[in-house]
């Protein structure tokens, strides 16, 4: 199992948001959820993926397939961890 492949929906659309660039309150309010949530995903993320940094995560993303990411959450929360692989 890839690493990304350990990761839930809701972590990879927090993953996709933060290589879009965009900040963790940005996050939070697209997200409808909180700052420390967002917090809380990212920190799951980073232990999953071995990354130490937003940075470093959006490094990741652009190396495993960047915009892809984006079209496997339109298959949507069930078949996100499919597509994943």
């Amino acid at each position: 199992m890839s690493p990304r492949e350990q990761l839930t929906y809701r972590e990879i659309k927090v993953t996709t948001l933060v290589w879009q660039g965009r900040t963790n309150p940005e996050i939070a309010l697209s997200l409808s959820t909180s700052e420390q949530v967002v917090k809380n995903q990212l920190r799951s993320v980073f232990d999953k993926l071995g990354v130490w940094s937003r940075l470093e995560l959006a490094l990741y993303v652009a190396a495993h397939g960047g915009a892809r990411w984006t079209d496997d959450l339109q298959a949507g929360p069930d078949t996100a961890a499919a597509v994943a692989s």
